[in-house]
């Protein structure tokens, strides 16, 4: 399938004649149909087509036949084509850049886009509603914005004149009962699709104005660039980057909006609705099918402006992209780790220059990947080095834990102690932060020393106490604590080792009983309805005490929060992970800028035994920039990303010695090159998963090297067995 045929999208196929359909199906290139009578088809055409036994949908990859050598009598027709329009050209560009870019099948890759099928069908009618010429003079306040919002002539679903409106869609359905409205059964109307883009109302520091202004300039251009939007936490990014969207909506194009763990973002739907007027579509894991089908239908053909949305929206078949924003670029969960390997914001950055608009990426803690491209002048820098209104960055005090430690089975150093009782005393909020669900992550008989492990994973299993349940949070095996040792038979001899954030609460409590504390965790607030109400409630003060994972870390603003303690700096910098000491700094970092984000200053204790370590050093000193640069200079000694390329094989079978025979054939066969080198095979960090054996290699090499053709070159030559799965990781971001 060459890449030139991409390029014949107007040509239309007549009857009789062989068109390739690609399938979302682990498949390495399209297949052969033919044109059936009176059903022409062209590049991008959504069809059906029978695969085997069953039926399934494609897409028209390539009008090109010229090199088609299957027998025309062997081949089969295209059932039906959806009267839909074709997905863009550029978007089956990208498909097969990100194929080819991560050694994935295109297939595949396909499947991500064709995420909502049942959206190329009609759609099924909704009530909908708008206005009569049955309307008093005067009405209620709520039922005049009703008639206010409708008297544009777009008809809507009673949910969403109520939401617009400020009431409850009773309102909605009495007015229709009295006439005031009229009620039409139409298609459910596009998310997204009728913005407020007038000027930003709010009043911007000249920091923020320059910014603004730039980015409006760059969307304005339709060319491509990237630009790295660098504020201090609390500094105003979003309100920034949002002029940049409308300027992209006054141009007629669509924008898209990534944020990592998009479900945990309710307040930043709130601030989209205030500047935008509606709230945007949303794409992630738990948004309704029936919504996904809509929102999918809206994104194809041009009607839902805006999509924000976990890493997949950016596989949505946009009409007409103008823009896309990356928040927090630096967060790892942009990163796949199942199905299609891929880092969304490296390939959002391939989507816009595919697309030749601008891509923004936002942070306040850049990669250094990041901040590398910047330096060497192929992205654009826009700093923001101050807080919206005057609010000041937090004071950083570390306490050395080997110099003040806790009490005994405690967790909590003194002089955190007293911060705590100091600001509930002064009627202002806290936040705990300890990157651990559950209560302990270790559980042992103090008999005989038996672990609970899980019997699938290299892992010990989590005790969950208010569940009274162990859990593996790997493959989620769980199992009830049971009241004698399973090895020794000893009666209530369990002792719980190390904290996790349900004995820091356990802590709390014992510490300040007045205190209403309340624990934000993914284990613990499991849907976006939860994750809302909790942050409401914490914005009202509900709570005096938080305490939380990384869930909390970011994108939250809580007025009366005036103290972040780090329970547990240390945590995250133990292993052999390339990006450990980044990622810490970034989560802690994130973690730190919660606090005094309003006009109360804030103070961050972090809690460490290794002071000296450069991360804490540079939270300390609050010095990105000093530690990114030591960071750099480590990474360019070791030629390890961005200053070279990297990737890894990793290969898992439930029988372990067929395994490493496997693995010692496949070391053998690695091409012998100057400027690579092969490192492995070695038992992966989580040796043994969800009742596999895992084994690693990693190949390393210069960074203008065509590593996914020595990785072909390699694997060419080699046929795993069938039981044994093979996943090749270009620019690995864990070890795991």
């Amino acid at each position: 399938m060459s890449q030139s045929s991409l390029f014949n999208a107007g040509e239309t196929l007549e009857p009789g004649s062989r068109a390739q359909v690609l399938v979302p199906y682990p498949l390495s290139r399209a297949y052969d149909y033919l044109v059936p009578q009176n059903m022409p088809v062209a590049a991008g055409d959504y069809v059906r087509v029978p695969l085997g036994k069953r039926d399934t949908i494609g897409v028209v990859w390539t009008t090109d036949a010229a090199d088609a050598k299957v027998d025309p009598a062997k081949l089969k027709s295209v059932l039906q084509k959806f009267t839909f329009d074709p997905m863009p050209q550029v978007h089956r560009q990208f498909i097969e850049w990100v194929a080819r870019y991560t050694m994935s099948d295109v297939g595949s890759v396909l499947k991500m886009s064709l995420s909502a099928p049942e959206a190329l069908q009609p759609p099924k009618s909704v009530p909908v509603f708008t206005l009569t010429e049955n309307i008093p003079v005067k009405l209620p306040a709520s039922r005049q914005k009703i008639i206010d919002l409708l008297k544009d002539g777009i008809p809507r679903r009673a949910v969403d004149i109520a939401r617009a409106a400020g009431c409850s869609a009773a309102v909605v359905r009495s007015m229709a009962a009295v006439g005031q409205l009229q009620t039409l059964a139409g298609a459910p109307p596009a998310p997204c699709e009728m913005l407020d883009i007038a000027e930003n109302r709010l009043s911007f520091s000249p920091d923020q104005k320059n910014a603004a202004d730039a980015l409006q300039k760059l969307a304005a251009a339709n060319q491509y660039a990237a630009v790295l939007l660098d504020g201090v936490t609390g500094s105003g990014k979003t309100e920034v980057y949002f002029e940049a969207i409308a300027e992209a909506l006054r141009n007629g194009k669509q924008a898209l909006i990534l944020l990592p763990e998009i479900s945990l973002s309710a307040q930043f739907l709130e601030r989209f609705e205030r500047r935008f007027g509606v709230q945007p579509a949303l794409w992630h894991s738990e948004v309704p099918t029936a919504q996904r089908r809509v929102t999918w239908t809206g994104v194809a053909e041009g009607k839902t402006r805006v999509v924000v949305g976990a890493r997949s929206a950016l596989f949505l078949p946009f009409a007409d992209l103008g823009l896309i924003v990356v928040d927090e670029e630096h967060d790892a969960s942009y990163k796949q780790e199942e199905g299609v390997l891929y880092n969304a914001r490296d390939m959002a950055i391939v989507r816009a220059r595919l697309g030749s608009f601008p891509i923004v990426l936002v942070s306040a803690t850049p990669s250094l990947e990041t901040m590398v491209n910047v330096q060497q002048g192929k992205y654009t820098y826009l700093n923001l080095p101050s807080r919206h209104a005057g609010a000041r960055m937090p004071d950083i005090n570390v306490i050395n834990l080997k110099v003040t430690p806790p009490e005994r089975q405690k967790f909590i150093a003194p002089p955190l102690q007293k911060a705590l009782h100091e600001v509930f005393e002064a009627k202002e909020q806290s936040l705990l932060f300890l990157n651990r669900r559950g209560y302990a992550p270790l559980t042992l008989c103090r008999t005989c020393g038996h672990r609970f492990q899980c019997p699938s994973c290299a892992a010990w299993l989590v005790e969950h106490k208010r569940h009274s349940r162990l859990q593996c949070h790997h493959c989620g095996f769980a199992q009830a604590v049971p009241r004698n040792c399973p090895s020794c038979q000893a009666e209530d001899s369990f002792a719980a080792c190390g904290p996790g954030v349900e004995r820091i609460q356990e802590e709390v409590q014992l510490l300040i009983p007045e205190a209403r504390t309340f624990i934000l965790a993914s284990d613990v607030i499991t849907s976006p309805g939860m994750i809302s109400a909790a942050v409401h409630d914490i914005e009202d003060h509900k709570y005096d005490i938080i305490i939380g994972t990384q869930i909390i870390a970011k994108g939250h603003h809580f007025p009366s929060l005036t103290l972040v303690g780090v329970i547990d700096a240390d945590l995250g910098l133990a292993g052999g992970d390339l990006r450990a000491g980044e990622r810490t700094f970034q989560l802690l970092h994130q973690v730190s800028g919660r606090a005094g984000r309003a006009e109360k200053p804030g103070r961050v204790f972090i809690q460490t035994y290794m002071p000296e370590q450069t991360v804490i050093k540079a939270l300390a000193k609050n010095d990105r920039d000093e530690f990114l640069a030591v960071e750099a200079r480590e990474r360019e000694k070791a030629l390890m990303p961005p200053f070279g390329r990297l990737a890894a094989l990793i290969l898992s079978d439930p029988d372990e010695n067929k395994l490493d025979v496997f693995c010692r054939t496949l070391a053998q066969k690695a091409p012998r090159y100057d400027d690579i080198r092969v490192l492995g095979p070695a038992p992966a960090p989580m040796g043994f998963l969800r009742g596999k054996h895992r084994r690693r290699f990693l190949v390393k090499a210069g960074k203008n090297l065509p590593i996914q053709k020595y990785l072909a070159e390699w694997l060419g030559n080699v046929k795993a067995p069938s039981s044994l799965q093979l996943k090749v990781d270009i620019d690995p971001q864990s070890f795991f």
